[in-house]
């Protein structure tokens, strides 16, 4: 009986912690209140071109090394519809980098100018859309 009990509470403590820890997860973000993301838009539009395979092996983690530790961490998101499934894409892609300090930020791009935008040849024709926006609410919605 003591050998019963013991397995119970031993599957009953194993099935407590990974809950904990998978809840933890599923609510957990490197996104935090007063960090910063720079955005960087591709519009769509004819005869623009975008070599995404390009754009996440090389480019982005290029400009990435040059933020260095300023750089939390960074996403790429590719267009896949409008506001309708119909509707064209608006962007063919976004760039973003989540960055503690803008001022960093603008001092990495400013001393490594040439180097990204002579690379913007290797993957697309398209003259790129920048935003700097601080973050202000990071919200999940708990459904169970």
């Amino acid at each position: 009986m003591a050998t019963k009990l013991n397995f119970f509470l031993l599957i009953f403590a194993f099935t407590a912690l990974t809950s904990c820890k998978s809840s933890q997860t599923k609510n957990s973000s490197a996104t935090e209140i007063g960090m910063f993301k720079v955005s960087i838009l591709y519009p769509n539009g004819e005869d623009k071109t975008f070599d995404m395979d390009y754009y996440e092996k090389k480019h982005m983690p290029m400009v990435a090394g040059f933020l260095g530790k300023n750089l939390k961490f960074y996403e790429i998101t590719k267009g896949i519809a409008g506001r309708s499934p119909n509707d064209k894409v608006p962007f063919v892609a976004i760039g973003y980098f989540y960055i503690k300090d803008v001022a960093e930020y603008n001092k990495a791009i400013a001393q490594n100018r040439d180097a990204v935008i002579s690379d913007f040849k290797n993957y697309t024709n398209i003259q790129p859309v920048v935003q700097i926006s601080e973050v202000k609410q990071v919200g999940y919605l708990d459904v169970k």
